[in-house]
Order: C-alpha cells, then sequence, then structure tokens
C-alpha cells in the first residue's frame, strides 16, 4: 500500500512537459525522419521515406475550391439501408 501511495505522489509532482523541465528527453513533434545520419555528421534522405502525395487530374471539374456562406440548402431524400445497398 505504502508503494501505491508513493507512486501516486510521485506522478502527481509530474507537470507539463516544457523544454526547461526536460532537459535529457526530446518531445519531438510526431513528423517521422526522412532519411539518416551518416558517421561524417550528414544527413542522407532517402526517397522511399518521403511523403509524396498523388493529385488526380482537376482539368475540367465543376467544383471549386471555397462554399460561400449564401449557397442554397440542397433537398436530400434520407437514405435507407436497402437503398444504399442494393445494386443497379
Amino acid at each position: 500500500m505504502q508503494e501505491v501511495i508513493r507512486g501516486i505522489f510521485r506522478g502527481a509532482k509530474r507537470g507539463v512537459m516544457t523544454a526547461k523541465k526536460g532537459r535529457n528527453f526530446y518531445k519531438g513533434n510526431r513528423t517521422g525522419s526522412m532519411g539518416s545520419h551518416t558517421k561524417h555528421g550528414k544527413y542522407v534522405v532517402d526517397l522511399g521515406k518521403v511523403r509524396t502525395y498523388v493529385v488526380p487530374d482537376l482539368t475540367g471539374c465543376e467544383l471549386r475550391p471555397y462554399v460561400s456562406h449564401r449557397g442554397e440548402m440542397l433537398k436530400v431524400d434520407p437514405c435507407s439501408a436497402a437503398a444504399f445497398t442494393a445494386t443497379k
């Protein structure tokens, strides 16, 4: 029981991790690495780790990137499960 109380007390005094409190802890920003460091201090980018985004060809597309606040409300019939799973 004494160990549980000691653990609660130890956890209670830990606050928010800031740059000044955690000197030996690198918090990171969840971006991941895009390469690796060499023994000479250089950084080599691995093209297999680089994020690439595939964008479809949008020529002739009627959609616009922004929606007006003055747009008309569309009335759509509610979809039922039978109509959704029906094959044509």
